[in-house]
């Protein structure tokens, strides 16, 4: 190994190597590539977080485990694997979450360098706080399929994960979901929510039940006096419960459920006449009178694989609501379940559910196996694209360890060499977006919203934590008093949290204070505050650079978009230096320089374009996925 390694490296890049300390986080499809070439490579003293165990579908590429560790840590298997490799390593294997205290702004500040392996958005945004915090360079890199991408970040020198605005997770009308669904991701959504219904947290936002507040419904002066009903069972006219209050009562019943939920509730769905003029109307199920009952399906193929009949989702209904309802008796009075895709009764339920609701609303059914891959968000992994990325973050690693952090680049592996016959792309790294909210000199945003309307709950989880990415955040009035409206220590702001903010006085113009010692980060609110918001959004964050995203077309799609692989949407971009995107994909290289000005592009043909500051065109890719829906890996 020594004598290897000898031979390549400079003697001084070599020492540094050996006395160098690692911090990487994730130990999954690109982790277990990097740990064995760190091991390779000679690193001696390196530290691995990472909170998951060991499924079944890991085995296909993520090579350090065995089917024998099923079940078992990540961290911990992944370091007795690698010493495998470099028996002399110091590996130190935390099977923990990346958010737990213990691994603070001290803990970071203990290493060199710090190497990303991580699968998802939350986690990437709070490495790449607690590295700017540390002044610690990281190492950030993601996989989709065949495409991949490797960036360095370096506090004050380049641009951080969170500079550009990241793709928001694809959502949908609550209207479409519950009224109109045409298309299978439509009937997904609606089985998880109906899940969580059921078994998990009731969640007002997820509810099932017919949306008498369509907008469309109001075109008909007639439907007027359905929003009367709202409150009314669609059978019997009696007030309603909570979903899951009732289905407690009647002891879970299948038949009782499945003819509520595809018979009568579809049935209610058909009195809102205008939303049928144009569309296909839904056909109401019976629970003993299903197409296809005693159908022979085709048994040669896997079951996740073929598409089941409507008689065979209706039997696995019943199983699994059997199964998950023992599983919630098992949790207490007050227990819930949580959705996982790695659960087999609840991925059958979902898939059962979603079927059920596609083929009373003509919409094609699909198998398990694409199910699971729209309700988990999940794009296939490609173990030779973890491989190569891999090796691209332990040669950018090098680079820093050598001092040269100047020519380390942001390297994009393609789906097919482009015209210059490369599959890997280098290009400049940009510098720091001085109106970051992260990591400019003072982070501040404006935020707008109705300060009679919002809470303080939607405030903290779904301004400050969700779209913010804080993880437990302290808000102070900015009004001298310095009235603090929400704690990160337990129990003491929780009397506020049902309040609005107008209670507190906050209006147009009050600037909110937040800490989060958690991150040691600090920003500045401006309320901006508006009677009504467009598109009936709840609040708007600007200082994020959104507003530098792609204009839509007339289509709806972002300006220069085109088809790509897994969904990936693509944008026509600037050269390396000033890049808009989040996270982005090289396609190939385009003859062109995009010269940019807020809200304006104009393009030029530059003279000779060298490889690094060659315009190109760039599809962007969030590798993080949205709102807690994870981009994950599968077989």
């Amino acid at each position: 190994m020594a004598a290897i390694m000898n031979g390549v490296l400079e003697k001084s890049l070599l020492e540094n190597i050996k006395k160098s300390k690692l911090l990487m986080v994730g130990a999954g499809g690109i982790g277990c590539e990097l740990l064995k070439n760190l091991v390779l490579t000679g690193f001696t003293d390196i530290e691995l977080i990472d909170l998951d165990t060991i499924d079944v579908s890991n085995l296909n590429r993520q090579f350090l485990f065995r089917k024998e560790h099923v079940g078992k840590s990540k961290a911990e298997v992944a370091k007795e694997s690698a010493l495998k490799f470099n028996p002399e390593a110091k590996i130190t294997a935390h099977h923990d979450s990346i958010f737990s205290p213990e691994f603070g702004l001290d803990f970071f500040k203990g290493f060199e360098i710090v190497l990303n392996a991580l699968d998802n958005r939350a986690a990437r945004n709070h490495v790449n706080r607690m590295c700017l915090a540390a002044d610690i360079p990281l190492v950030e890199s993601g996989t989709a399929g065949y495409l991949g991408q490797v960036t360095v970040i370096k506090k004050g020198s380049t641009e951080c994960y969170e500079c550009r605005p990241q793709a928001p997770q694809k959502t949908f009308p609550g209207c479409t979901i519950r009224n109109t669904p045409s298309e299978p991701i439509h009937c997904v959504v609606w089985a998880k929510h109906l899940f969580n219904q059921l078994f998990g947290e009731n969640d007002p936002d997820q509810d099932v039940s017919p949306d008498t507040e369509d907008p469309e419904l109001t075109a008909d002066a007639g439907q007027a006096a359905l929003a009367t009903e709202a409150k009314k069972d669609a059978v019997g006219g009696i007030e309603r419960k909570s979903t899951r209050a009732w289905a407690m009562d009647i002891g879970y019943d299948a038949q009782k459920i499945f003819n509520k939920l595809f018979r009568d509730d579809i049935k209610y769905l058909l009195s809102m006449e205008t939303l049928w003029k144009k569309r296909r109307p839904p056909q109401p199920l019976d629970f003993d009178c299903l197409p296809g009952k005693g159908e022979i399906m085709n048994t040669s193929a896997m079951r996740d694989q073929r598409v089941w009949s409507v008689q065979e989702c209706a039997d696995a209904f019943t199983q699994c609501l059997s199964a998950l309802k023992n599983d919630l008796n098992s949790r207490g009075e007050n227990g819930m379940l949580v959705w996982d895709k790695d659960d087999h009764h609840a991925m059958d339920f979902v898939t059962c559910v979603s079927n059920i609701r596609a083929h009373v609303f003509g919409i094609p059914l699909r198998s398990k196996f694409d199910i699971k891959s729209m309700a988990g968000n999940i794009i296939p992994a490609i173990a030779t694209t973890n491989a190569i990325i891999a090796g691209l973050i332990v040669m950018e690693s090098l680079k820093i360890l050598a001092g040269n952090v100047s020519k380390c680049r942001q390297i994009f592996l393609n789906r097919v060499p482009n015209d210059r016959k490369r599959l890997l792309v280098p290009c400049v790294i940009s510098k720091p977006n001085p109106k970051c909210y992260v990591c400019s000199e003072k982070p501040e945003c404006n935020v707008i919203l109705n300060t009679t309307k919002i809470t303080i709950r939607i405030l903290q989880d779904k301004i400050l934590k969700s779209h913010l990415n804080m993880i437990a955040p302290d808000v102070e009035i900015d009004d001298g008093k310095g009235t603090i409206i929400i704690s990160s220590e337990e129990g003491e702001t929780e009397e506020n949290n049902d309040k609005l903010l107008s209670d507190f006085a906050i209006s147009n113009g009050t600037r909110l204070k937040c800490d989060d010692f958690l991150q040691n980060y600090s920003l500045n609110i401006n309320i901006v505050h508006v009677d009504k918001l467009d598109k009936e959004k709840e609040f708007e964050v600007v200082g994020d650079m959104s507003q530098f995203q792609p204009k839509e077309d007339e289509n709806g799609k972002p300006e220069g978009e085109s088809q790509t692989n897994g969904n990936v949407p693509s944008t026509t971009k600037a050269k390396p230096d000033d890049d808009e995107d989040d996270l982005v994909l090289l396609e190939d290289d385009a003859e062109e320089e995009i010269s940019k000005s807020p809200g304006n592009l104009s393009r030029k043909r530059p003279a000779e374009p060298s490889e690094d500051e060659s315009l190109i065109k760039k599809k962007k890719h969030d590798v993080a996925a949205g709102d807690g829906e994870e981009v994950i890996e599968i077989s």
